[in-house]
């Protein structure tokens, strides 16, 4: 009698450990954003869990009771925020530990999902950044904001994440493509002194349209690039193109602008602090905001005519002429900006190209040339390049003078002269007036 109460025990045991152990991990999903991390686990039943953070380094611990599995736990989009995620010793036998390892401190809110829309048990781990910089890493000198600071250029990556973009016929995604050329953009732009770029998005993640020239704006951008690929339903169109904000938009977004009271003293500035008389402030602001755009769309024009020009030595394009065009992310209204589609991913042969290194490379250097040389004939006020401006010299070229002739008076090298006036040759011309730099 003894021994049978001893199996029917055990049995009992081993039944209920069973049952305790019955939860198993399906399939993990990531969504990482700009400030925030979704973190998705899909489960055979409903979790039991409970969590806690550590730091040093900065960790998300969850433990999952009555659940065994091995299932990978391998993530390829991290994101600025989350870096690993990891099972992790468990605190008994019958559960599982799962460590998310963090860039940094991060708010965290985790909660279950039962069965909806031909999904199963979910636990949903929502990470949220304590402290978005749209780019860890890039941190404005406030000691050069008033003199000599450098120009910043804030460049975005088309797509990311869960938005592919457009997709070539041989399954490239526009999102990647977008990417590696604003990074190879990022790295020419950091090596030129007196210049520094901010990234929009420097990972596969998502950031809303609108977000973007408000990255821009947070990092107090001089300029906005905004990188694509054009695609249509046909293989045969190719080429690239470069759209600026279309006056249509433009006014909408105005008033958009003006309609958001907040907003009147970030872009006024000290001159708003000044301001009492409600009627006042929104006739000035108006007023200073239509010229802010105006001078926006004018620079953005300028600059893409310029882009255009580089461009065409590489490659095919689309327009030659600058166009207009409704997008969002060219809508900050103090930043002039661009989007360059540097061409159609749904044509085979631009799809190669575009998948090939050294094409990306000369496309990333087009667009820093032209962006050189907006910013060499119109630096903005209180940066090097305006202060280098103010001390160049210039020199008006007359008959039976050359460049190696003016290098030897003025104690430049030839290749300076060139670089500075952007020649692709030794040649001058009666009349032509040149820039001398001062080295």
């Amino acid at each position: 009698m003894l021994r049978d109460k001893l199996l029917l025990l055990i049995s009992l045991c081993l039944l209920t450990f069973s049952v305790s152990a019955a939860n198993d991990i399906n399939n993990m999903r990531v969504w990482p954003s700009e400030g925030s991390t979704r973190v998705v686990f899909d489960l055979k039943s409903s979790p039991e869990f409970t969590y806690f953070t550590l730091r040093n380094p900065d960790r998300l611990v969850i433990d999952l009771a009555a659940t065994k599995s091995d299932t990978s736990l391998d993530i390829d989009k991290q994101g600025p925020l989350l870096k690993r995620v990891r099972y992790s010793t468990p605190k008994d036998n019958s559960s599982t530990r799962i460590v998310l390892e963090l860039n940094r401190k991060a708010e965290t809110a985790l909660f279950a999902i039962p069965p909806a829309e031909n999904k199963g048990h979910r636990l949903v781990v929502d990470l949220v950044d304590t402290a978005p910089t749209g780019e860890p890493g890039v941190v404005l000198d406030m000691n050069q904001s008033s003199r000599d600071r450098d120009i910043i250029v804030a460049i975005d990556a088309g797509h990311g994440g869960k938005d592919p973009g457009s997709i070539g016929p041989a399954g490239s995604f526009e999102k990647n493509i977008t990417l590696s050329i604003a990074k190879m953009l990022e790295s020419r732009i950091n090596a030129e002194t007196g210049m520094r770029a901010v990234m929009t998005r420097s990972g596969d993640y998502y950031i809303s349209p609108n977000g973007r020239p408000e990255v821009a704006r947070k990092h107090k951008a001089d300029l906005l690039i905004s990188i694509h690929a054009d695609a249509f339903s046909q293989p045969q169109p190719r080429g690239a193109s470069v759209w600026v904000l279309s006056m249509r938009r433009a006014d909408s977004e105005l008033g958009r602008w003006l309609e958001k009271s907040e907003r009147h003293s970030e872009l006024l500035g000290g001159a708003a602090e000044v301001i009492s008389d409600n009627a006042s402030e929104r006739y000035l602001a108006e007023t200073i905001l239509g010229l802010s755009m105006d001078h926006s769309m004018s620079t953005s024009y300028d600059l893409s005519k310029k882009v255009i020009s580089e461009l065409k030595g590489i490659t095919r394009l689309h327009k030659r002429a600058p166009q207009a065009a409704s997008f969002a992310v060219l809508t900050a209204p103090d930043i002039p900006s661009i989007l360059v589609e540097v061409g159609f991913i749904s044509n085979p042969q631009e799809e190669k190209n575009l998948n090939w290194s050294k094409y990306r490379q000369q496309l990333a250097d087009a667009l820093l040339a032209a962006t050189k040389r907006y910013f060499r004939q119109t630096p903005p006020d209180g940066t090097l390049w305006a202060s280098i401006k103010s001390e160049t010299r210039t020199h008006k070229v007359r008959s039976g003078e050359s460049l190696s002739l003016l290098a030897q008076r003025y104690n430049v090298k030839v290749s300076s002269i060139k670089a500075a006036n952007n020649l692709n040759s030794d040649m001058v011309r009666i009349g032509q007036v040149l820039t001398i730099p001062s080295t």
